[in-house]
């Protein structure tokens, strides 16, 4: 990291860039990365659209199938720090292909089991898989990708999450329609077969001697102060967001006045509006970090207030849920490649933690907006919150880039991460 101005990198690591040069092209590993993120952001959201045919053949409620989306989310935070620490001694190929390999089984035993808890473990042994792919995923993106150019590489690999929310998921609700609620998971199961192939065959095998790595140097990381900013952030921008597209539906058809077969259509939008926020915003992180998410979490709660405001028309609400993804989730990439680096020797399990950040803001910000929608705010409640939480985001960021600046204005050189352990 440089001690001067708002640039993420060194000069020096500015290879094969120049004045007025675009960075070079991300490195394929990098897309094949983003086909096993894809993966794991449609199996995150796709039994959502597959809940009344799950109650209905497990013989549960809709509410207690539910569940399976809750014990994914419990497992996503839990399970990114604790395969990071149990896979450290193992080279980062290697893990990821266990990742898939374990992915692939949880699928299956959706697919063919016919109890309501068989399905609850797989569910979240599959989220321990899918927490591990993502923390490894992240490094080895990063460092394929180079200093200067990580952010973007990290916003190619979150857009693949993003990329699910828009294709995986609607056509995994549409495949289960047709073809039954296991279908899907089948489908699944067969793409993380092929997606460990690739990984296989483009990830470049690493030599680095994790024997020489000890939980203890891995946990020093959590003496970072700028780590947990990084890591306030992650929760308080990922809640605020999520608490309201959890329970954006009620929104869009009781105050807005939508017909709910246009509900997926608006989903489409904000699916959308997050893939261009996570590609844009790694590409503007790369030169711009500090800036790029303090305007991200400056402008996201004037959009969800503008949507309480403005929610009893259709057009309004329609045009700020698409804004709501493109700026809500923008600055995540920017936020997991300084998670990485503030890490130091641990990047890994920094990446780990933004993972467990973002889902324990995601599992928070739906629980409080739940109860809201409740209240006499009703159906502008999750909004409401999602404002109060998604504001909470200018505290850590600002104070990171007042950090920055406090080093800088001394002079104190900033080695960055530990590039031999990325």
């Amino acid at each position: 990291m440089t001690t001067r101005g708002d640039t993420l990198h060194a000069p020096d690591a500015l290879q094969g860039t120049g004045p007025g040069q675009l960075p070079a092209r991300l490195p394929l590993v990098v897309h094949v990365l983003a086909l096993g993120t894809f993966l794991m952001g449609t199996t995150e959201f796709v039994v959502a659209g597959l809940l009344p045919e799950i109650a209905g053949d497990v013989q549960v409620s809709v509410a207690q199938a539910g569940l399976l989306i809750t014990v994914f989310a419990v497992g996503m935070i839990v399970g990114a720090p604790l395969m990071a620490m149990l896979t450290l001694r193992l080279p980062r190929r290697l893990t990821l292909i266990l990742a898939l390999g374990v992915f692939g089984a949880g699928h299956v035993i959706v697919a063919v089991g016919a109890s309501f808890s068989l399905l609850l473990l797989a569910r979240f042994l599959t989220a321990l898989a899918t927490g591990a792919f993502w923390a490894v995923a992240n490094v080895v993106a990063a460092r394929a990708a180079g200093p200067v150019s990580s952010s973007r590489a990290l916003g190619v690999v979150g857009a693949g999450a993003m990329l699910a929310n828009v294709v995986g998921v609607p056509l995994g609700a549409f495949a289960g329609q047709v073809m039954g609620w296991r279908g899907p998971f089948w489908a699944l199961a067969a793409l993380g077969a092929a997606a460990m192939v690739l990984i296989a065959r483009h990830v470049p095998h690493d030599e680095v001697s994790h024997a020489a790595v000890s939980i203890r140097s891995e946990l020093s990381a959590l003496r970072s102060g700028r780590m947990w900013l990084v890591l306030v952030a992650c929760a308080t921008t990922t809640g605020g967001v999520l608490a309201t597209y959890s329970y954006i539906s009620p929104l869009l058809t009781d105050r807005a006045g939508l017909a709910s077969g246009l509900v997926p259509l608006v989903l489409v939008g904000f699916g959308g509006g997050a893939l261009a926020g996570f590609l844009v915003g790694g590409r503007l992180g790369d030169h711009r970090p500090h800036t790029t998410t303090i305007a991200a979490a400056a402008t996201t709660p004037i959009l969800l207030l503008a949507l309480c405001l403005l929610s009893r028309s259709a057009a309004p609400t329609i045009v700020l849920v698409a804004l709501l993804g493109l700026f809500g989730l923008g600055a995540n990439p920017v936020l997991i490649s300084l998670g990485v680096r503030f890490a130091g020797r641990a990047p890994t399990l920094g990446s780990a933690l933004t993972v467990s950040a973002f889902n324990l803001g995601t599992a928070a910000g739906s629980w409080i907006a739940g109860l809201a929608l409740e209240s006499s705010l009703r159906a502008t409640g999750p909004a409401a919150v999602g404002t109060a939480i998604a504001a909470l985001t200018l505290i850590p960021t600002i104070a990171i880039a007042l950090t920055q600046r406090r080093r800088s204005a001394v002079v104190v050189p900033d080695p960055g991460p530990d590039t031999s352990a990325l």
